[in-house]
């Protein structure tokens, strides 16, 4: 094993000592267990993989061995089993750290190189998100999605073309009646109070694929008193690098952010990607042991918030009718990793006309995990049609979900399916409250 690595998790077990002690396998983190609940493996169940990363630890596991590789790389990060664990395991932390472990003894897959070095350079990262926009507005993408073969490889390029379809505006969404990118002016009577100065983070693919949503956020938070501010050099967050095993280069790109959002004139960072909020939120953790930026890690963490938690400390401005019925669904890295459970249906709740559902089983993965729907594409499409079946339950005219992964993964899984309904973000649904109510100029 590599030494610094073997120190490194060795490490962060020893940090979690106290925690995992009292573990007795009391196995609830099984029922939470996506991957278990469906192969019945213990081996692919949280504590499974605990104990494989202690056998790694201890010297009795070899990092290269099939066991530790195969078991560590199915789990999708999704972080449900820290929701229901007695003993507090932080298991996000080390199956983070785990993966960087099996990566530097097993070179990952061609396909997850790629994507990570897509999403490592802004201007590969540009290019493949112009190709993609051009591919979903052309129709070309849905054309490939419905031709191309379910498996092997051309299966998860099949599930890509689908995901990159999936990004198209929700039908029920006017377009055109208000200022396309910023809030425009507002034009409502009295002016909401001014509740503080945030910016941004776009992100990568929000911004490269859902720039609409980026731009209904900023609408948004103007509607209901908030100073927005861009702020410059921001980088992707690193989430996606540092869910598949690259940690180093996770802690470069929030290295990059910590730099770019420590500006004292930004009272609050913004996050309306659940996925990038997590990470963010958990710089502090990333960086802890760089001497340069631990403590401005911890100080540009504190900031970070999710657009839905700070909505619904102020209270979200009720907007004009929308009516739809909608089926809301917990991104993971929401519910699980930051704990928000409520914030989300809160904003919802300020759409007259919405009559919103929580689908079966929302608090369980769709099965996108980052880029775990495309690298897995069999196992992953298994916890994605679950997740499909539960939104077609529900009746709805559009599914609702806070993450461009989680939107990708489910408006996949209703394009191949060939179903009506449509994918949106919670905020592009205030949002077209507002514009009806006419807020906006």
């Amino acid at each position: 094993m590599v030494p610094a690595a073997a120190d490194a998790l060795a490490r962060s077990l020893e940090d979690q000592r106290e925690r995992l002690l009292p573990c007795v396998h009391c196995g609830f983190c099984l029922a939470a267990c996506p991957t278990y609940n469906r192969l019945g493996d213990e081996a692919d169940s949280p504590r499974g993989r605990l104990h494989l990363m202690s056998a790694v630890v201890d010297g009795r596991l070899d990092a290269a061995s099939d066991a530790f590789q195969t078991h560590i790389d199915r789990c999708l990060g999704c972080r449900a089993c820290e929701t229901v664990c007695p003993s507090g395991v932080e298991y996000g932390q080390l199956i983070e750290l785990a993966r960087d472990v099996a990566a530097k003894h097993r070179r990952p897959s061609i396909l997850t190189r790629i994507l990570l070095l897509v999403f490592s350079s802004v201007p590969i990262r540009r290019a493949f998100f112009f190709g993609g926009k051009v591919a979903q507005a052309s129709g070309l993408a849905a054309l490939t999605a419905r031709l191309l073969p379910g498996r092997g490889v051309l299966g998860s390029a099949r599930l890509g073309m689908a995901m990159v379809a999936a990004t198209a505006p929700w039908k029920g969404l006017r377009r055109g009646t208000s200022a396309p990118g910023g809030a425009g002016a507002l034009l409502s009577d009295p002016k909401p109070p001014r509740r503080g100065r945030v910016a941004i983070l776009e992100g990568c693919v929000q911004e490269g694929l859902y720039g609409r949503v980026n731009a209904a956020t900023v609408r948004v938070l103007e509607a209901n008193g908030f100073e927005v501010v861009t702020a410059r050099g921001q980088d992707c967050c690193g989430a996606l690098h540092a869910h598949s095993g690259d940690l180093e280069g996770a802690r470069g790109l929030a290295r990059s952010n910590v730099v770019c959002f420590e500006s004292p004139g930004v009272e609050l960072v913004v996050v309306n990607a659940a996925g990038c909020g997590a990470t963010m939120k958990e710089y502090r953790h990333l960086l802890a042991h760089d001497p340069a930026f631990a403590a401005r890690a911890e100080a540009v963490s504190a900031k970070v918030r999710d657009v839905h938690e700070i909505l619904a400390e102020v209270g979200p401005r009720r907007g004009a009718p929308v009516p739809c019925r909608v089926a809301f669904d917990y991104p993971c890295h929401l519910l699980h990793a930051q704990r928000i459970r409520q914030a989300p249906l809160t904003v919802l709740a300020a759409v007259p006309g919405a009559e919103v559902t929580v689908i079966d089983d929302a608090s369980e993965c769709c099965g996108g995990a980052g880029i775990y729907g495309i690298t897995h594409p069999e196992l992953g499409g298994r916890i994605g049609g679950d997740k499909i079946a539960a939104v077609r339950r529900a009746r709805c005219d559009v599914a609702a979900t806070p993450n461009p992964g989680c939107m990708m993964q489910i408006g996949a899984g209703l394009i191949l399916e060939g179903a009506p309904e449509g994918i949106i973000h919670p905020v592009e649904l205030l949002d077209e409250s507002y514009r009806r109510a006419g807020f906006y100029a």
